[in-house]
């Protein structure tokens, strides 16, 4: 009972209530202050690398938005964990205490965390070999989409749907980069056999040799390669265009479009599957016809 009274007393007295008040404005300055100089910090590196995008020096703009983000998480980082000192301390907690018994823990954990060890070092020639930076269109395993951030231990990756892939840096075993070189469109297409292939020939370059005018992401003319293979009521011709990197799928639609437009306007088919139907009632009346 006087254990109960004491704890009483001193929950009542001015002294404690202005230790917990002083001890929560204290941790919360320190999270407000934290807070700040993150985002001064991470303006001043998007400044930095704004002012080298600028230079003379030639600089890759996706290596550069890579590392500028990459800086950004790590000061991040540091700004927060020096945060968490301060509070601890702030608390009366020994923060020499618990780094050094937090080392050792920490040399016991790293014997088991090799996937983690094995993340950030993936991480680490990802950003330095330049594989692919921010905004590159990639293709990781089964996983295809745009890199939205590339981390030490994780890279997002958002596809075309708009979900949001997170993959630890370790699983990344094969990559396919489509950003950085230009693309080639493929276009296969069908004439009739009936059809004159000289003169769809023709008039299909003169309408390729138009389209560099009218389309910027094309690199040079389109190409008409010819016949690539004869279909079951159709001979396949084949066109490829070189175009900006991650473009081949716009031109390849427009290539399609505009010829589909062409053909028709000078009377070249195109062949489809045709459905005939039949009645068995009259397929019976013309057998009893001839019979008779």
């Amino acid at each position: 009972m006087n254990i109960i009274n004491h704890y009483l007393d001193v929950l009542t007295t001015d002294e404690f209530w202005f230790g917990i008040t002083d001890v929560v404005f204290q941790v919360t300055l320190i999270v407000i202050i934290s807070g700040l100089i993150v985002k001064i910090v991470k303006k001043a590196i998007a400044k930095v690398f704004m002012l080298r995008a600028k230079s003379r020096l030639r600089t890759s703009e996706r290596r550069d938005e890579t590392m500028k983000r990459l800086l950004q998480n790590i000061a991040a980082y540091i700004i927060y964990f020096i945060a968490i000192l301060m509070a601890l301390d702030t608390v009366d907690i020994n923060v020499k205490g618990l780094l050094a018994g937090a080392g050792i823990v920490g040399l016991a954990v790293g014997f088991g965390a090799q996937s983690l060890v094995k993340d950030v070092i993936t991480g680490f020639f990802i950003i330095f070999e330049d594989q692919f930076a921010v905004g590159d269109f990639v293709r990781i395993g089964q996983l295809e989409g745009t890199v939205e951030e590339i981390g030490l231990r994780t890279t997002k990756i958002k596809n075309v749907t708009g979900e949001l892939n997170i993959i630890p840096n370790g699983n990344i075993l094969e990559v396919t980069n489509f950003s950085i070189h230009n693309s080639v469109a493929v276009v296969d297409f069908g004439i009739s056999y009936e059809g004159d292939v000289e003169r769809a020939e023709r008039i299909i370059t003169q309408l390729l040799e138009s389209m560099p005018e009218r389309y910027e992401d094309l690199v040079r003319t389109p190409e008409l390669l010819g016949i690539q293979s004869f279909g079951a009521s159709e001979i396949v011709l084949r066109i490829t265009a070189e175009t900006l990197p991650m473009r081949h799928f716009y031109i390849a639609r427009q290539i399609r479009k505009e010829l589909k437009e062409t053909l028709d306007a000078n009377g070249i088919e195109i062949p489809y599957p045709h459905m005939v139907m039949y009645s068995r009632q009259d397929e019976d009346k013309k057998q009893s016809a001839k019979q008779i």
